[in-house]
């Protein structure tokens, strides 16, 4: 018998355009980058807004905790990255890191890395035990790199996504890619890892209003997930639950199932577009980022 899996206990919190989300590991925190140009840690327990950084004029697409050393970083359309303590609120670096737009900031699970994906085309990586030093400029992209993902099983190598159609695969030793896969027919906005069964796949989400899941081995698409009415700008897999979660600039959320990668379930949110969506680990707790601000949810079955 299938799992019917549906959204409950929505909170709300009311803002400009929310660009990116993330739940911190330990404490009741959500991490939000806005359009405006300002980040804020929002506590989802007593609903109230923790600390509050004004970071650039320019929108602010990406920001991660980085919570080994209690640090927020960011980066934002001026082109330059920051990182601020996140206890004092002090700003301990700053630095101007591409030539154009900062998309996308990855940090690494487990040593001193973050990636950043920029629409100057390039992908970097920065060492913050070298005092932010680039240690790796990876060219091969010939369009907006929109996301960049770790691999969880795979310390030196990620995956990009790209609007020139193409998810890339690269080791953080070399500047050049491993491995270009094809098949989306217009611009990627996200890609990340998931694993099923102790097999490890990637999932994409285009401007061709479709998902797709890869074999990471096999370098194959083995699925399109089909059903949304415009862009696909946030995938997220939660790691507590079979599901595959799709979000979109038509206002809703999709589940699917995240082994025979059917259609669960559509919620039309009434927040405007869908920009991103984490997952809080050891709970079945979301957040959305959308153009009116953020909606944390649970999901139920």
């Amino acid at each position: 018998m299938s799992t019917a899996f549906k959204f409950e206990n929505e909170i709300v919190q009311r803002s400009e355009r929310a660009k990116s989300v993330e739940f911190h590991p330990t404490q009741p925190w959500i991490l939000v980058s806005l359009h405006s140009g300002t980040v804020y840690i929002w506590n989802y327990q007593s609903q109230t807004t923790e600390k509050t950084f004004k970071v650039a004029e320019s929108p602010v697409r990406s920001a991660k905790f980085i919570p080994s050393k209690g640090w927020v970083i960011v980066g934002s359309d001026d082109a330059f990255i920051r990182v601020y303590d996140y206890g004092t609120m002090e700003k301990i670096k700053e630095f101007q890191a591409h030539k154009d737009y900062i998309r996308c900031l990855c940090v690494h699970p487990t040593l001193p890395y973050v990636l950043s994906a920029s629409d100057d085309s390039v992908i970097k990586l920065w060492d913050w035990e070298k005092d932010w030093t680039c240690s790796q400029t990876f060219e091969g992209h010939s369009h907006y790199v929109m996301r960049a993902a770790f691999d969880p099983r795979d310390p030196n190598a990620f995956a990009s996504a790209s609007l020139d159609g193409t998810i890339k695969i690269w080791n953080v030793h070399s500047s050049a890619p491993k491995v270009t896969l094809d098949g989306h027919e217009k611009g990627l906005n996200f890609v990340d890892y998931f694993s099923r069964d102790d097999v490890l796949y990637l999932l994409s989400g285009s401007d061709d209003y479709t998902a797709k899941v890869w074999d990471d081995k096999g370098r194959s698409c083995i699925q399109t997930l089909e059903g949304h009415e415009h862009n696909v700008t946030a995938v997220c897999v939660h790691p507590e639950l079979p599901i595959v979660i799709t979000g979109s600039e038509d206002e809703t959320l999709r589940m699917w199932d995240a082994t025979g990668f059917g259609l669960k379930h559509v919620v039309k949110f009434s927040h405007g577009r869908i920009w991103d969506i984490a997952y809080q680990k050891g709970s079945h707790r979301v957040v959305v980022a959308c153009d009116e601000g953020i909606a944390v949810v649970e999901i139920v079955c």
